[in-house]
């Protein structure tokens, strides 16, 4: 394992391969195929579906090297749940410091009620015709944002406790 609390950076691309997002997170734990980041708002930040995220939120993170999305789980600064927000996208890779991942647009957004909001099927359809995603491709996707609304609507890990 990379040392524990070592910042590493995360890497968001695009079917395309360019950067979306870019940020330090400390690995705080690794088991098996489970990556657990966290990290730290340092600057307040307005988001299209989430309203401003304030200045010290804290973003624990959750990466499967063997899975098709991602889980954010948003504290505020005074620790209280936020929200989760979660990604489809390609397993990731974690290799010298660095993970990197290929968004596949789709998103959930769980509020701390456990209601929930897909989101952006509209930039995954598009983009499947941009990028010509294969037929195996769209299966997988679809197939497994199934299985994360099952874990949401189940309360399963890491929507079932705090880390």
């Amino acid at each position: 394992m990379t040392n524990p609390n070592k910042l590493i950076t995360i890497n968001s691309y695009k079917f395309d391969g360019k950067v979306h997002r870019s940020w330090k997170a400390k690995l705080i734990e690794q088991k098996d195929s489970l990556l657990i980041f966290v990290g730290e708002f340092k600057k307040e930040v307005k988001h299209s579906h989430l309203g401003v995220i304030r200045r010290g939120t804290i973003s624990y993170e959750f990466y499967w090297l063997d899975l098709w999305y991602n889980v954010f789980r948003f504290h505020e600064p005074d620790g209280d749940l936020r929200n989760y927000y979660c990604n489809v996208n390609l397993p990731p890779k974690f290799k010298n410091g660095v993970l990197d991942y290929i968004d596949l647009d789709i998103d959930v957004l769980v509020w701390k009620d456990f209601a929930y909001e897909i989101l952006d099927l509209d930039e995954f359809e598009e983009n499947s015709k941009i990028f010509n995603y294969s037929e195996d491709l769209i299966r997988k996707t679809k197939d497994n944002l199934a299985k994360l609304l099952t874990l949401i609507e189940n309360r399963n890990f890491p929507f079932n406790k705090e880390t």
